[in-house]
């Protein structure tokens, strides 16, 4: 299997990894950090959809991993200053650099335990560089090698952002299924 990670551009590609099964649901479409959360609560349904169809128009969401033609995995990625990070009470600011923020790394059932998600995590600095980031962070949770719950692991592990470089920067206040979240930071100059 060989995962080539590109830019998140065509909306089908984008819905397959974060979209709803039902077109209905009102599911997270990866718009909690990206979007203020009173515009990101009043949206339902295919009204996310559409939301995230018309953020695309303006560029990549973030990446998107393939195994040949199919998506595998996402990861979200943005300048921090474009996402609720920049406000976040509970994430703190080491410093003032323009920092892009990396805060959802998924990857679809069938298709985890085949380093994916390093890919992604990869692909997300090297898209950040690409468009000009001094460094990027994340936020993971520091389980301690615990056993996470796949549904609350989209923020990542801090062994794996570990393994891409990213070194630990602050601790933070926030918990994510029972375990604390770290900023971590890899520097892209």
């Amino acid at each position: 299997m060989v995962i080539e990670v590109r830019p998140a551009e065509v909306f089908e590609d984008v819905r397959t990894l974060v979209g709803p099964k039902r077109a209905d649901a009102s599911v997270c479409w990866c718009l909690s950090y990206r979007i203020p959360s009173t515009i990101n609560n009043k949206m339902r349904g295919q009204e996310r959809g559409e939301f995230v169809r018309n953020l695309l128009a303006d560029g990549p969401l973030g990446v998107l991993a393939y195994d040949g033609d199919e998506p595998v995995g996402w990861a979200a990625v943005a300048p921090r200053a474009d996402t609720t990070f920049a406000r976040n009470r509970k994430i703190p600011h080491v410093d003032d650099l323009p920092v892009w923020s990396v805060w959802c790394i998924r990857v679809r059932p069938g298709h985890r335990g085949k380093g994916i998600s390093h890919a992604l995590i990869e692909g997300a600095v090297d898209f950040a560089r690409d468009r000009g980031a001094p460094a990027i962070e994340a936020y993971p949770l520091d389980n301690q090698g615990a056993k996470v719950d796949q549904t609350m692991a989209y923020a990542g592990i801090r062994k794996n952002f570990e393994a891409a470089g990213f070194t630990w920067a602050a601790d933070t206040t926030s918990v994510l299924a029972g375990h604390p979240r770290i900023l971590m930071r890899r520097d892209l100059s």
